[in-house]
């Protein structure tokens, strides 16, 4: 009976052994089984306080993360539901190679191991007193650490050098920004964390444009843009634009064909009754029914003091153009991206 007994236990803790080995199973990029397929249902704004120009990656933890100016977290499961996670610095280690400058449009990107965040310093009003720094973390919760400045309007000679945008082609990583002084590009270390020597900027779009996001589908790339005013609350003119190039570096043209070079563009999305000021997109995101999804800033008409609410649309694709519901945010509750976990 003894012997009986201790066989049972053996085999009892085989099988659970076996079982927390099969649970304690992941994807190879470490991301978390959430407990099923998630797709929320919504209603914009998905964020309603302060939160613009939203930058959006997909941690290794499985989470989606939306960094905003003043370089504040945001997390979430699927886009739809955001807990705050605070500030991407400590306070010991802000930011500061431009005395009196506010943190603006941060671009946050994994790179080589790591999460790079490209943000921007700059005092309001000034073309001159700006620029571009970059920071690192191991996780996109932060905290990251300070490297300084990679670009600076009067050194680099862009003058309003903020609104960055990273991607990466062929091994080669390079930095798209500019805003309403034209839009340019440069190419960085193979580190992604300084310009690259020798390298000099390389203008891809006029003079209307700031808030730059490319997106490569099939054969082309697609260069979003804001133009208008961003921050009148709702005399805002702010509009989302688009062109497309079959190459990275250009030329990019709207659906006629005149250049963005001239500042021509094609309008994804503007004000309507409900949101003014409609602009600075995020990276677009893939869901696992193969939609595309972004994120944007506007104000609410019902509550201007809210601030630039964080809003969240599908794009559709029509002859190879993105299209945003009637041009306009959705106002109406929709099913949200599906996610199998």
């Amino acid at each position: 009976m003894k012997n009986l007994n201790l066989n049972i236990k053996s085999t009892f803790l085989l099988v659970l052994l076996g079982s927390l080995v099969c649970c304690s199973s992941s994807k190879d990029d470490g991301a978390p089984v959430f407990g099923g397929p998630i797709s929320a249902t919504y209603t914009n704004p998905v964020y309603k306080s302060d939160a613009p120009d939203p930058t959006l990656i997909r941690g290794k933890d499985g989470y989606f993360y939306a960094y905003t100016t003043g370089s504040v977290i945001h997390k979430s499961q699927d886009l739809v539901n955001w807990t705050d996670e605070g500030g991407a610095f400590d306070n010991t280690v802000f930011p500061s190679f431009l005395a009196g400058g506010s943190l603006w449009a941060p671009d946050v990107q994994y790179v080589n191991g790591k999460y790079v965040m490209y943000y921007v310093l700059s005092k309001w009003g000034e073309i001159y007193q700006n620029g571009i720094g970059v920071a690192t973390a191991l996780k996109p919760s932060g905290p990251f650490t300070d490297l300084g400045s990679i670009l600076i309007s009067k050194d680099c000679g862009v003058l309003n050098s903020i609104d960055p945008c990273y991607y990466e082609e062929n091994g080669h990583k390079y930095l798209f920004w500019g805003s309403f002084q034209g839009i340019y590009y440069i190419e960085l270390t193979a580190n992604g964390l300084k310009v690259k020597s020798g390298s000099t900027p390389v203008k891809v779009a006029g003079t209307a444009f700031e808030g730059t996001m490319i997106y490569k589908r099939n054969n082309y790339y697609y260069l979003f843009a804001s133009i208008g005013s961003c921050c009148d609350g709702l005399n805002s003119t702010y509009t989302t634009v688009v062109g497309r190039s079959e190459s990275l570096f250009g030329p990019y043209v709207n659906k006629n064909g005149d250049a963005m070079l001239n500042n021509a563009y094609t309008k994804v999305i503007e004000a309507n009754d409900a949101f003014k000021g409609t602009g600075h997109n995020s990276e677009i995101i893939t869901d696992d029914k193969g939609e595309t999804w972004f994120l944007y800033h506007a104000y609410r008409v019902v509550d201007e003091k809210a601030g630039r609410c964080m809003l969240l649309d599908k794009i559709n694709w029509v002859d190879d153009w993105p299209v945003v519901n009637d041009g306009t945010p959705t106002t109406t509750k929709q099913q949200g991206p599906y996610f199998k976990n």
